[in-house]
């Protein structure tokens, strides 16, 4: 037999183990979750055909499921698996209360992304990196504030020169240069934040892991070894990464041996925590931390920017006077306080303006993925399956009326209004309570948390939105090319809501 030949039978044989694998798997999960009511077919072959439809489809069915299902769990078909999808405030609660060991968000967070494959087997068996981002990342926020604001300003300068005339430009390519720059201002400084292959190694990694781990996952445990060693971008990441900052790493690991942790000049920057926090052994490599880097890059690239687009797009259509109430915030907060962490905190307008956004637009249809790791039993009796994904369906319960006011109206203000309300009603006071306990699911102090940070550098992406908002409202006038006001359509993928690629916004010197 040729070598072409046997190629063929090889290709054909795992072809077909692809095949009986996948139909293998989908007839033992729905026998598994046969009890929890579904949404979509619920055969065996056309729900194959409804995991399809879920592609294009995912917002429909889910609203579908929590207007029939609210206040239970219903199961729907994703292109590669089944997922419940849990309603009302007693089943969150009953997810908040859950310990880490039987509903795990950094397990559903692997498998969606295929941690394994993409970014690197360590970066499961040992998650060390995200202690630094909760506690360094956190911690330095205020005394780094200067350097983050110092990158704003020279990064707009630079990607939206100040002109008297509009200027049109790719909004989300521009933003995703920007926030690169700014975060790797914090994470490893002047002058590599500003170099431009850099900052396209890190956007491109971002992209190719969320484009590669959708394709893994389509594939059973037995095939993926081999899927992700072909799709997986890591190898050629570490290379690049490797001429630009390899040096640096291994110098200070270096100073490190010599010195101990605490030595002269030490800089305080992201290289720097990381080596503080490192368990040594194979976890104390120049690739490994490299890779972190790039972990670490592409949570504080990916979510700022799709969020910050979204939020110029909604103040590029905005009547003068909603733009006017929020620069004299912005103008009354910076005078008196300066620009600085402390200062973001009193821009309750700018706040409430980010959160609307988020809300009304969103970035993901659901929110809070769990990873079943023990049986799992909520208080009506509905019992989930050790494996099993459990979700919230963020796009329909922040448009459900029992909630909010008026929930399908953009109010820019709403959340500074219910705020500042004092002595509400009864009415009111439920939907900022059941918000908050939402909120406190997640460990947080702000409600803009559910639905857009489920991550420990969640503090930093808000302070760094806010800066962002505040510097693009004081120093530019803004409009949707065209003067357009119907904003972009955002991209619907599975369960992700992306800002329009295409769309351009028009900047210009501000004029009042």
């Amino acid at each position: 037999m040729s070598d072409s030949s046997t190629s063929l039978s090889v290709l054909s044989s795992l072809c077909a183990l692809f095949v009986v694998s996948r139909l293998w798997n989908a007839r033992i999960e729905m026998t598994r979750l046969d009890a929890i009511p579904t949404i979509g077919s619920n055969g065996f072959w056309s729900s194959l055909w409804a995991g399809v439809y879920y592609i294009k489809h995912a917002r429909e069915v889910m609203q579908e499921g929590y207007d029939k299902y609210y206040g239970r769990a219903f199961k729907v078909r994703l292109p590669d698996r089944w997922t419940i999808a849990a309603t009302g405030p007693t089943m969150i609660n009953d997810i908040k209360k859950a310990p880490d060991d039987v509903l795990s968000f950094d397990e559903a967070a692997n498998e969606s992304l295929q941690i394994d494959y993409t970014i690197g087997k360590a970066h499961r068996m040992h998650l060390y990196h995200v202690n630094v981002v909760r506690n360094n990342l956190t911690r330095d926020i205020a005394t780094r504030f200067s350097d983050i604001r110092d990158e704003i300003l020279t990064s707009f300068a630079e990607q939206i020169p100040v002109t008297e005339d509009w200027a049109s430009m790719p909004a989300l390519n521009t933003i995703m240069n920007i926030v690169c720059r700014i975060s790797n201002r914090l994470f490893v400084g002047l002058p590599l934040c500003r170099e431009p292959d850099w900052i396209d190694l890190n956007i491109q990694f971002t992209i190719k892991v969320f484009a590669s781990a959708p394709i893994i996952n389509l594939f059973p445990s037995v095939l993926k070894p081999i899927v992700g060693h072909l799709l997986n971008p890591r190898a050629r990441a570490t290379r690049r990464a490797r001429r630009h900052i390899g040096h640096v790493i291994q110098q200070r690991m270096d100073q490190e041996d010599q010195y101990g942790k605490d030595w002269a000049d030490k800089p305080n920057d992201l290289i720097s925590w990381l080596l503080d926090e490192n368990p040594g052994g194979e976890y104390r490599t120049v690739d490994d931390l490299l890779m972190r880097l790039l972990n670490i890059n592409m949570a504080a690239v990916h979510t700022t920017s799709m969020c910050f687009s979204q939020v110029l797009y909604w103040l590029a259509v905005q009547p003068d006077h909603i733009i006017k109430e929020l620069r004299e915030e912005i103008e009354s907060v910076t005078e008196e306080h300066g620009w600085n962490k402390i200062s973001m905190g009193y821009l309750r307008k700018v706040d409430s303006f980010i959160k609307e956004v988020t809300r009304y637009t969103g970035i993901g249809e659901v929110s809070s993925e769990r990873k079943v790791l023990k049986d799992f039993t909520f208080t009506d009796g509905t019992c989930v399956p050790a494996g099993s994904i459990i979700t919230i369906p963020a796009f329909a319960m922040h448009h459900d009326e029992r909630h909010y006011e008026d929930p399908d109206q953009f109010k820019p203000f709403r959340f500074s209004e219910m705020r500042d309300s004092e002595g509400g009603s009864i009415k009111l006071q439920t939907r900022i309570t059941f918000s908050l306990g939402l909120d406190d699911m997640l460990g947080a102090n702000d409600f803009l948390f559910l639905f857009l940070f489920e991550s420990p550098g969640r503090f930093f992406a808000v302070n760094e939105l806010k800066t962002l908002v505040a510097h693009t409202l004081l120093t530019y006038d803004v409009k949707l090319e065209g003067d357009s006001k119907v904003i972009p359509d955002p991209v619907l993928f599975v369960n992700a809501v992306l800002p329009n690629r295409k769309a351009k916004v028009m900047f210009r010197k501000r004029r009042v």
